[in-house]
């Protein structure tokens, strides 16, 4: 079977940074192990996977290149841009709904808000300031933005808290950001994601909560880096970032 996939760069308006997805639309599911290969095969963060439905909405599923998630908002982002920008996508976290918005697209995401906690030992992380958890995944606070740029964590260290990821963040340190973070995924295959917008559900719950603020901006700081934009509606977040179609991918795809 011949299957075609476009990788977009989300939360980036240039090729060759934010966070690379792979999307494909199909008319109808295949297996979940078919679908867990191609994934596997491209070998990006994220796989979106969209089925039209019959009122004009997308079913639409993600998978690592190890297992199948619940929410992913770069992938999400992607899936949007794939059909010109705006969609609504059913999914394992309910409806998300993405609007354009200029040269923007906003995704109606599920806030994440996340509950202080003792740090647990062993994280190997430097100067911890607070550890809180959320559905899916720890956030741990750091001193400064240097100390989450500079950081070389220990993956074995934080794969053994469980989460699906852990996001390591402080607060901004150059004009127009409010806190920069850095997002760790060992447990799903992915050592570091280059940005990630589900964090951005914890992260803006976190920050809008100690700044007072429902609207920031984030940088995620990894070696690709990306900008995104975080608006507190609520138990929502409106999540913003950029997108841009970087290749097509021709595959055949083992019966």
């Amino acid at each position: 079977m011949e299957l075609s996939l476009t990788v977009v760069d989300s939360f980036t308006a240039v090729p060759f940074a934010g966070n690379p997805a792979a999307v494909t639309v199909l008319d109808a599911f295949f297996d979940d192990t078919r679908l867990g290969i191609i994934a596997r095969e491209m070998n990006l963060s994220e796989t979106a996977f969209l089925v039209e439905r019959s009122d004009g909405d997308h079913d639409l599923r993600w998978f690592t290149p190890l297992a199948e998630v619940d929410l992913c908002g770069h992938a999400t982002l992607a899936a949007a841009h794939v059909l010109g920008g705006a969609g609504r996508f059913h999914t394992r976290s309910g409806v998300l709904a993405c609007t354009k918005d200029g040269e923007w697209i906003e995704m109606d995401l599920p806030s994440d808000e996340p509950v202080a906690e003792a740090p647990p030992e062993g994280l190997g992380l430097p100067g911890v300031r607070s550890y809180q958890r959320g559905r899916s995944d720890a956030l741990v606070e750091l001193a400064d933005a240097a100390a989450v740029r500079e950081l070389v964590p220990d993956l074995d260290a934080l794969a053994r808290l469980g989460t699906r990821a852990v996001i390591v963040t402080a607060p901004g340190d150059r004009a127009g950001i409010d806190c920069v973070s850095r997002v760790f995924g060992p447990n799903v295959g992915i050592p570091e994601d280059p940005v990630t917008g589900s964090a951005h559900c914890t992260l803006a719950a976190f920050w809008g909560g100690r700044l007072g603020r429902d609207e920031l901006v984030g940088e995620q700081a990894s070696a690709r880096g990306g900008i995104v934009r975080m608006r507190r509606v609520g138990d929502r977040v409106v999540v913003s970032g950029q997108a841009v179609t970087v290749s097509r991918v021709e595959m055949t795809v083992p019966d």
